[in-house]
């Protein structure tokens, strides 16, 4: 059986998890996505509807894709028109299943997913939770799969642009990169030993004296982040 899918908010996460679908090609008897603009997704996926957030509210399977100042006011418009039946996956931080209910409180189905760029490619972990209650057998409909990516992929830029400054082609500096980074995880989380082991194996640590700094920003910056956004 098919579902129908509707989007409120069609932004980088809903562009994300159109093209995992398509990958998988995944079909839905219709996708609605509303929002202010939406041209670009629909030159990308053409079978889109572009329509009002009331609409994309009475598909079966609903996602809300806004940022979290929005949320409560947008849930308040639509709330009478989400079916008690349907599914409702909210993609913002912050607000929790309690908040959720409070507009929404006919609907059992209730999920929480924080989807990770690399759903792009239909790789990756997207973090999820489900409210008490929802239906067991529709947790399978759901996709699973944060923001790690964003730590690294500058520096991966960086790398690579040295490569090609050193001699190699932006080719061979993509893939040294690449394969090296696999291997390293592999390394780190396959080999039998202990972090301190493994970055032993290599003496020489070119910006070794700034680890402390670089250590510091990750744990500034992310658990600062995580005070930000966890739910109240």
């Amino acid at each position: 059986m098919k579902h129908s899918i509707g989007f409120i908010g069609g932004g980088r996460v809903t562009k994300i998890l159109l093209q995992g679908f398509k990958n998988k090609n995944v079909k839905f008897e219709k996708v609605v996505v509303a929002d202010t603009n939406t041209e670009n997704l629909k030159r990308r996926f053409p079978d889109i509807v572009s329509a009002d957030a009331k609409s994309a509210a009475s598909q079966d399977i609903v996602f809300i894709a806004l940022h979290p100042p929005m949320i409560m006011d947008t849930l308040e418009l639509i709330k009478n028109d989400v079916k008690a039946e349907a599914a409702v996956i909210s993609l913002a931080p912050k607000i929790n299943f309690p908040k959720l209910a409070l507009k929404l409180g006919h609907v059992k189905n209730l999920a929480r997913l924080i989807p990770n760029a690399t759903s792009y490619i239909n790789e990756g972990f997207n973090p999820v939770t489900f409210a008490p209650g929802f239906d067991q057998e529709k947790r399978g409909e759901m996709l699973m799969s944060a923001m790690l990516p964003t730590y690294f992929w500058f520096q991966w830029r960086e790398l690579a642009g040295i490569g090609v400054k050193t001699g190699l082609t932006e080719e061979e500096s993509k893939q040294s990169i690449f394969q090296t980074i696999v291997a390293s995880l592999d390394l780190l989380y396959k080999s039998g030993l202990t972090p301190q082991e493994v970055i032993d194996l290599i003496p020489v640590k070119p910006i070794g004296e700034h680890e402390p700094q670089i250590t510091e920003i990750y744990n500034t910056k992310l658990l600062g982040l995580f005070e930000k956004i966890k739910p109240s």
